[in-house]
């Protein structure tokens, strides 16, 4: 057994080495923050082993150089999860104990130095059915939280006919409220929770009362709206900016380990707690929607909002109503998505803003549960599909399925045909 010295430093931004470079993160833009070290087994240099930083939204990898020294750059002085691909080391060799993925962190410089032993043993790959399972439970855990997102952004195409691009806003809202209050006020996040539920609805209130009423009002077509919608998600996006940086930041509980439930499954705390609320949100709306007065008098509205203005129904008080709903919606998903992720930052909702689109298009346009079917659909190709595709092309595979189906079935899986004539 030998010990590998690695030495960090803090945070800087790196792309993905595919071979190793002479000098360590030469294969990276250089910023003013990196994690550099040397790997040793029985105190000979072991190159070409493949390390790789993970975290706040920031992923890049490198290779040690024939001396076997590494570098990598990341973009700032946070938490991060280092892990050595155990694969990339010589045969027979591993990162003994826990150390081949691991959390380093920083304290008041920044460089840090972190020990990794290396032994001789036999590495315990997982198999291909291990595989699977994994990326389906990421999968559902990741289309539930779309589909709190994608059902607000259907309800108010719904009703309004408008697609609202500053949709994401109302996703990074959330997470920012959860941020102040959870992180920097240190509030229990039971507490949060409910509180970013409550503050989503009053944004979603203001917004309509103060800015989409007005414009419905006076008549704007639906292009005009969207145009409104595309300049309210810049002005809100760089606000958010202005008042949090261009940093991330972690939520309170982020980087939860893991624990085996059953056989391959692995799920932090996090995640099921995640996945329960997300479960236990879409069955409450799917009772509000079917079982309620206001819920049958948005079906309605969907349906046909002239028909259901003569029936007595009012149609602007119901419009309020949904995007309170859908806004509280989107604050709860900016939550989740910041564990998923991890990390808040002022762009965040913008990252998820096509793959809602892909989703509500794919369930059919105007219809809650197909956003939620599209949602999952979504959710289970993105990760499933890093089975075949690198993972910065896994967005790429829920694109192509959304095309085909609607070459299919140009109306979404359950939209219906608009009549012509």
């Amino acid at each position: 057994m030998a010990a590998a010295m690695v030495f960090l430093s803090a945070p800087g931004g790196a792309n993905a080495a595919a071979a190793a470079p002479d000098t360590p993160g030469g294969d990276q833009e250089q910023t003013d923050y990196y994690f550099g070290g040397i790997i040793t087994f029985e105190d000979e240099p072991v190159p070409d082993v493949v390390v790789a930083i993970e975290g706040n939204g920031f992923e890049a990898e490198t290779v040690t150089n024939a001396e076997g020294r590494w570098r990598l750059y990341v973009p700032e002085k946070e938490t991060y999860t280092l892990t050595v691909d155990e694969s990339s080391l010589p045969e027979g060799v591993i990162v003994e104990g826990s150390s081949a993925s691991q959390e380093v962190e920083f304290a008041l410089t920044n460089t840090k130095i972190v020990n990794l032993f290396l032994g001789e043993g036999v590495r315990e790959t997982a198999s291909q059915f291990d595989r699977v399972v994994a990326l389906v439970i990421n999968g559902l855990n990741f289309g539930l939280l779309l589909a709190l997102a994608s059902i607000g952004v259907s309800l108010i195409f719904g009703t309004t006919g408008l697609t609202n691009f500053a949709h994401a806003e109302m996703v990074t809202f959330g997470a920012i409220v959860a941020l102040v209050f959870g992180t920097f006020l240190t509030w229990p996040m039971w507490i949060v929770i409910p509180l970013v539920v409550v503050a989503g609805a009053a944004f979603g209130w203001a917004l309509d009362a103060g800015l989409w009423r007005p414009l419905r009002r006076r008549g704007l077509g639906l292009v005009q709206l969207m145009i409104v919608s595309i300049g309210l998600s810049l002005a809100l996006r760089y606000t958010f900016q202005f008042f949090i940086g261009g940093g991330s930041y972690q939520l309170p509980g982020a980087g939860a380990s893991k624990i085996r439930i059953i056989g391959p499954v692995s799920l932090s705390i996090i995640d099921m707690v995640s996945m329960g609320i997300s479960v236990i949100v879409i069955i409450a709306v799917a009772f509000w929607l079917l079982r309620t007065r206001v819920g049958k008098a948005t079906r309605a509205i969907s349906d046909n909002p002239s028909l259901a203005a003569a029936s007595g129904i009012d149609v602007d008080g119901v419009i309020r109503i949904v995007w309170m709903m859908s806004a509280a919606l989107a604050a709860l998903a900016g939550i989740l998505w910041a564990y998923f992720r991890p990390g808040v930052r002022w762009d965040m909702g913008v990252q998820i803003l096509l793959l809602i689109f892909a989703a509500v298009t794919l369930g059919g346009l105007g219809t809650a549960f197909g956003a939620l079917v599209g949602s999952l659909i979504v959710g289970l190709l993105v990760e499933i599909s890093t089975l075949w595709l690198p993972p910065d092309l896994k967005y790429v595979g829920a694109l192509a399925v959304l095309i085909l189906v609607l070459l299919v079935r140009p109306q979404g899986i359950l939209g219906r045909k608009e009549r012509v004539g």
